[in-house]
């Protein structure tokens, strides 16, 4: 008897543990505006620091392509059919093999950044050009203004 009891009572319990994860599960297009505010958060002192606002800091550089190549690997999966809106162009979904080759690049870039390692401002310009214009490039292509 007091088993059936306390499973009577543990059931609303656990529906109610599924509603609440189910309410509170983020859309593609909330977890992709995170990442990507995340993306400009890591951008900000490397811009900094390229244009000579902000001492240059290998360290903070090497954690900001980090930033940028777990976004590139993420963002792919976070533009299902559905997801449109906010400061996501349609164009990502009208031209899926456009934005794959655009996030493609994206991470080949980065990922020879991250190898490069720069240690000095004038070794980071070269090496940083190619990843700052695929970004440019992508939200040129890929983003609205929301």
């Amino acid at each position: 008897m007091t088993n059936r009891f306390a499973l009577r009572s543990l059931l609303p319990c656990l529906f109610i543990l599924a509603l609440s994860a189910a309410c509170t599960a983020k859309s593609p297009a909330s977890e992709r505006e995170e990442l990507m505010e995340g993306v400009r958060d890591a951008a900000k002192p490397v811009g900094a620091m390229l244009k000579g606002e902000k001492d240059f800091n290998a360290d903070t550089l090497q954690k900001s392509l980090a930033v940028f190549a777990a976004a590139a690997d993420k963002l792919g999966s976070l533009v299902p059919e559905g997801s449109e809106g906010g400061e996501a162009s349609p164009a990502i979904w009208d031209d899926p093999e456009g934005f794959a080759a655009a996030r493609k690049k994206w991470k080949e870039t980065t990922a020879a950044a991250i190898e490069a390692a720069p240690q000095s401002l004038e070794a980071a310009g070269p090496v940083m050009k190619p990843v700052m214009a695929n970004c440019k490039n992508c939200h040129e292509s890929y983003r609205v203004e929301d």
